[in-house]
């Protein structure tokens, strides 16, 4: 009576799931248990019944969910790990400090030793310089060197030095901050600065050429030279003298003039 009432209530149990048992069922159950010990031929031997088991730890979803909780800590542990240790070797904080650059109440960064860097993104109104009596050294490893804002860019390469600006260009004094070199020709002319004496361009469009009353203009090419003008070209001067090694076209739409200024001779060389 005792077994069948236990297997029907297991077979109860494991359809319907688990049931409250009576204190009569939990009664024989435990007088059960007892004899197993007590006997000779079963001592120590408990029956694999999950119902007897005591059941320990997280199952289940419980179980999957502890388990994605502890790789995640265990990969943020590695990144901040990783983290630690660029910050260790690359700005050098140590007990004492940083040992590769120093941050100041005023907003200033300062860097104390050679700094290796890609792009650098200024703030607002921002300057970049070196200490006093000191030289700011910017190198590029076989790379150029540019300082770009807006559409405003100087690319400082190996041979050669290039600025493009949609608006144009000037070059101050620093110390008494006078134009050295412009390009606003609408405010006054093109002059080069002092103690260049040639510029040289693969090609230029303006209004005027001159130079100063005491010296010649001179124009060479190490090619073809092309001359050409909107609404006529006009070359003047005392002596006008032309050397080439090929040939010379002189052409015009109407007509090709060639007169004298001021009441004074003009003298036209032709030299092939």
């Amino acid at each position: 009576m005792a077994a069948a009432a236990a297997a029907a209530a297991a077979e109860q149990q494991s359809s319907n799931g688990p049931v409250k048992k009576s204190m009569r069922e939990k009664a024989v159950e435990r007088r059960n248990v007892n004899k197993e010990h007590n006997s000779n031929f079963k001592a120590g031997y408990i029956p694999i019944d999950e119902d007897r088991l005591h059941k320990t730890g997280l199952r289940g979803r419980k179980g999957n969910l502890a388990i994605c909780v502890i790789i995640l800590l265990f990969i943020l542990a590695v990144i901040n790990l990783i983290i630690t240790l660029v910050i260790w070797a690359v700005i050098r904080i140590g007990p004492n400090g940083c040992d590769s650059m120093e941050f100041h109440e005023s907003g200033l960064l300062r860097f104390k030793q050679v700094s290796d860097m890609g792009v650098i993104h200024p703030l607002y109104k921002s300057t970049v310089g070196g200490r006093r009596n000191e030289n700011l050294v910017i190198t590029g490893n076989n790379q150029p060197i540019v300082f770009q804002q807006g559409t405003t860019k100087l690319s400082v390469e190996k041979n050669k030095t290039s600025i493009t600006s949609d608006i144009g260009m000037q070059f101050f004094d620093p110390r008494t901050q006078n134009i050295l070199f412009s390009t606003d020709y609408e405010t006054h002319e093109f002059h080069l600065p002092s103690g260049v004496k040639s510029l040289n361009v693969q090609k230029a469009s303006t209004e005027r050429i001159t130079s100063n009353a005491t010296s010649d203009l001179n124009i060479k090419v190490d090619g073809r030279a092309i001359v050409r003008g909107n609404e006529g070209v006009f070359i003047m001067g005392k002596t006008i003298e032309f050397h080439m090694g090929g040939n010379m076209e002189l052409k015009a739409v109407n007509s090709w003039l060639y007169k004298s200024i001021c009441g004074k001779n003009t003298v036209m060389k032709m030299i092939m």
